[in-house]
């Protein structure tokens, strides 16, 4: 009975332990003790079969309760592990001991457990990797012959990786043959062989050393033998395994797709692109997935590896021209164009692969400038067709893909941008709606798109069309003159002249200003496209007047298009984004103008900034844009490698994740088109910006003078002394020119700094050109002296963010020992509680907390009336020997006994022996 209520308070504490670690405490299970004598029956029974049923007992309560997990992950292992070291020929408990480990390792779900919680699963995980000598054992039971064995060593390493990724990695790479061996399980029996295919999967993902091994063990082949043997991309979830491999060992690796390209070639990868013409009715989702994940590896493949290294560009063309010859862009055209059936995520990524094929490759860019889709009579060039595609999809992401490709098209080609741009012609109509009609010219579709009406109000169609045409403009003046010479009807011909594209995309920018100006001021909310509508258009505009005075006059031909910019800069309902792009818009008026006319040359637009806004807030707005720049590139993610779970979401929701967006909120198309070649590009722009409006401010304005009337000569004077008062004139006018030079300068120098610094001390201007060159050099050291407390700063916040480091770490493990306090203190209190519930049940008392004190009472009550009863009951019996004795003494006399002698001592032996039984 002891040792039952022994074990039952033991059973008890470790249930609250239970409770406290797994948020369990009302648990009444003893699991904790059965895993122990499972255990000790493992490790000590002396029949084989009793060892066997215990370990086939441990493993299914293992499998079920995480609180024997915990238990076996503090004993186990050691025993378990010795099993397969030491009893390999017993196949049963060899495979009872790996069924074991792999229901430790695996994480038992719950459905109430907090998030923070301990898991058994990775904690065991983490005490059977911390060995390396356990990896090697794993590893070599792969060359056992059970089936069961390889399975179940394969599951287990796989749920090692999963918690223990790098541990696992430096301990196979440090067994000898230890990828070979895994590689082996690829040509085993196909349960083996997936397994084996999902472990390599996820030892390749990030380690290079691995996929070094695993290519040189001959994995190109073996891949795609495989996925050939499974079906292509009409096979199950081991083809996509199989690309996930793949594209693992290529990512950002060149020399392995060289290897894979010279050994295996891109055949067996465009066959799974291979598309039948009205396949959609058996396009299901497991092969939407796996062109998801082919797809990727063209993708891959086109960029060339790591963005800085060498040799990537040669890589790429080297790869465009293997992929070309293979007509791959047949097929991309086919899923990404053609093929409007499928997933909205397969043709983004067909599109992206169709940019990435033809960028700054001559031959596959005449390739698709020629090519037609499309079965006949319905045929149309492709550039159209994705054209069409790019303003007519309701999804972000297809317009931006769309998009990319005539970014890749237009990029260094000036005979692509010249082809485009010669195709654009004004609209034959003035119904300004987009053509469905296949027959129309990509120029046209172009204009008609750029160029919406007033009443319909496509702003968003017009804003996409300014994108794709900012890409035909860039950096081709040939094409911006093209541009400017279309002309376009007025809405009502008889009341106005044709009117230029340029000043009719000014007018939609206004437009859609004011529209989003008055949608604000009535619900509050902008739509979501007014936060890249104007920007887009913004971007058209700052490309198309770069470099091209032509432009710029012609933007100033309507005074109306200066003062809308400057409402612009200064609109506190436009975004940050919308003030610096047309801040840069006023500055390439100003850059780039090669007006004469006093009303629209540069320093009157320097004045025009200066007077409406002021140079300090002007240039603010440069500073503002950059640091949203900045912001946005740090938030910036690359898109994620494609695994399981992320494939079959895309397919799921029909979109590709858009995860470079979570941090900041930006809307995508403005991470596209803020992209680090157009941040770059701005940025210079603003340098140039900034310094010719300071040559601006330190020369004048008209280089003749006018030779004052009392400068000439006096009546009387002789010819010497007037050459030597004008001389003395023009000697304290150069000094006087010198000194209003050198302010002039210094003050523009300072504004500009003020625009990026916000400080400015005027009663620092030097009064004299001496004084400046001494002002500059006192400028340029206490720059230096700022670069030096900018360095002293930013270490003297990296020592206060280890300093407040470790005071977080001291306070979390003073946290940690006082919720342990706070945890014994109420182990205790349990403990307590279950001692009386146990008191309680002893006595057969239902009552969970029985009135301890009354019954107490009440015994003792009981106990004096009992023991009154004995002693009336001992007083009657001593009196009955009382007689006997006396009788017997009298006896003993008449005897002649002396009855003294033999009563002495009696007494004595009986109070030593009350006291025996007393100590007893």
């Amino acid at each position: 009975m002891d040792f039952k209520l022994g074990r039952l308070n033991l059973n008890a504490v470790a249930q609250g332990v239970g409770g406290f670690v797994f948020g369990n405490e009302n648990s009444a299970s003893n699991e904790d003790s059965y895993v122990e004598r499972y255990l000790d029956r493992i490790n000590n029974g002396v029949l084989a079969e009793d060892r066997r049923a215990a370990i086939t007992e441990l493993q299914s309560l293992v499998a079920e309760s995480r609180s024997a997990q915990m238990t076996f992950g503090a004993t186990g292992f050691p025993i378990l592990l010795n099993i397969l070291k030491e009893e390999r020929d017993d196949v049963e408990m060899v495979r009872g001991a790996l069924e074991t480990l792999v229901s430790a390792l695996t994480p038992i779900g719950t459905t109430d457990g907090s998030k923070n919680e301990v898991q058994p699963a990775s904690m065991n995980s983490d005490l059977l990797s911390r060995e390396s000598e356990s990896i090697s054992l794993l590893l070599s039971l792969l060359s056992e012959d059970e089936f069961y064995i390889r399975y179940y060593t394969l599951q287990l390493l796989t749920a090692l990786l999963t918690h223990s990724p790098n541990r696992l990695q430096e301990a196979i790479l440090s067994t000898p043959r230890g990828i070979t061996r895994l590689m082996d399980m690829l040509m085993d029996r196909e349960v083996i062989r997936n397994e084996a295919l999902l472990l390599l999967t996820y030892l390749t993902r990030e380690a290079e050393e691995i996929q070094k091994i695993v290519v040189f063990e001959g994995a190109f082949e073996k891949i795609f033998s495989i996925i050939k043997e499974e079906g292509g991309s009409d096979g199950g979830v081991v083809v996509q395994d199989c690309l996930e491999l793949l594209n693992n060992l290529i990512r950002n690796n060149a020399s392995n797709q060289i290897l894979l390209k010279e050994t295996i070639g891109f055949e067996p990868l465009v066959s799974i692109l291979r598309l039948r013409r009205g396949s959609a009715y058996n396009f299901t989702q497991q092969k939407t997935v796996n062109l998801l994940n082919a797809l990727e590896t063209v993708e891959l493949l086109l960029t060339g590896g790591p963005p800085d290294e060498l040799g990537k560009d040669a890589n790429r063309l080297s790869s465009q021209t293997a992929l070309a010859q293979k007509k791959i862009l047949d097929h991309l055209l086919l899923l990404g164009v053609e093929s409007q059936w499928a997933a909205v995520a397969v043709r983004c990524l067909a599109l992206r692969c169709i940019g990435d094929l033809v960028t700054r490759n001559p031959h596959n860019l005449d390739s698709i400038a020629s090519k037609l889709v499309g079965e006949e009579p319905h045929v149309e060039p492709a550039i159209n067709a994705i054209f069409r595609i790019a303003m007519h999809t309701s999804t972000i992401q297809e317009f931006l893909a769309a998009d990319y490709v005539f970014k890749c098209f237009c990029e260094k080609n000036t005979d692509g941008q010249a082809m485009l741009a010669s195709t654009l012609t004004p609209p034959n109509s003035t119904s300004h709606t987009i053509p469905e009609a296949i027959g129309h010219t990509f120029g046209s579709m172009l204009l008609q798109a750029l160029v919406p009406t007033e009443a319909n109000g496509e702003f968003e169609a017009c804003s996409r069309a300014a994108s794709i045409l900012s890409h035909i403009l860039k950096d081709n003046v040939q094409c911006k003159e093209h541009a400017l010479r279309i002309e376009l009807e007025a809405p009502v011909p008889s009341l106005g002249s044709p009117e230029p594209l340029l000043h009719r995309i000014v007018k939609y920018l206004a437009l859609s200003a004011s529209t989003k100006s008055k949608h604000n001021s009535q619900s509050g909310i902008a739509p979501a496209e007014d936060s890249y509508i104007q920007p887009l258009i913004l971007q058209l505009l700052i490309t198309w007047l770069e470099d091209c005075p032509n432009a710029i006059s012609c933007f100033l031909d309507s005074p109306a298009h200066l003062t809308f910019m400057l409402e612009l800069v200064s609109s506190p309902q436009a975004s940050v984004y919308v003030h610096g792009l047309a801040a840069i818009v006023l500055g390439e008026c100003v850059l780039y103008n090669k007006c004469s006319e006093n009303n629209r040359d540069a320093f009157a637009v320097v004045d025009v900034i200066s007077q409406k806004i002021g140079l300090t807030s002007y240039f603010l707005k440069f500073d503002e844009l950059q640091k949203n720049f900045v912001s946005l590139s740090t938030s910036v993610q690359h898109r994620k490698p494609l695994t399981r779970s992320i494939t079959a979401s895309m397919a799921e929701t029909g979109e590709i994740e858009n995860d470079e967006t979570n941090t900041k909120h930006e809307h995508p198309i403005l991470v596209e088109i803020f992209d680090p070649q157009f941040v770059s590009f701005v940025k210079k722009l603003e340098a140039c910006i900034r310094e010719s409006i300071v040559d601006i401010f330190s020369h004048t304005k008209n280089k003749v003078t006018v030779l004052p009337a009392e400068l000439e000569q006096k009546n009387g004077e002789t010819d010497g002394d007037y050459v030597k008062r004008l001389k003395s004139f023009v000697e304290k006018q150069c000094n006087e020119m010198q000194d209003l030079l050198g302010r002039n300068t210094t003050l523009a120098e300072e504004l500009v700094r003020s625009g990026s610094s916000g400080t400015f001390d005027p009663a620092q201007k030097p009064s004299s050109g001496r004084e400046r060159l001494q002002s500059e050099k006192l400028r340029q050291d206490l720059q230096e002296a700022a670069r030096r407390i900018e360095m002293l700063k930013s270490e003297k916040a990296k020592i206060e963010a280890e300093a407040s480091n470790y005071r977080n770490l001291a306070s979390k493990l003073e946290a940690d020992l006082k919720s342990l306090s706070d945890a014994y203190n109420s182990l205790e209190q349990a403990n307590l509680s279950l001692e009386a519930e146990v008191k309680a049940l002893r006595k057969g008392g239902n009552v969970p907390y029985p009135d301890v004190e009354a019954l107490r009472a009440e015994a003792k009550q009981e106990a004096e009336k009992e023991s009154e009863a004995e002693l009336n009951d001992l007083l009657v019996c001593l009196g009955q020997e009382q007689s006997k004795v006396e009788k017997l003494s009298s006896r003993l006399i008449e005897l002649g006994e002396d009855v003294e002698s033999l009563l002495e001592g009696i007494g004595d032996d009986a109070g030593l022996q009350d006291e025996d039984d007393d100590e007893q």
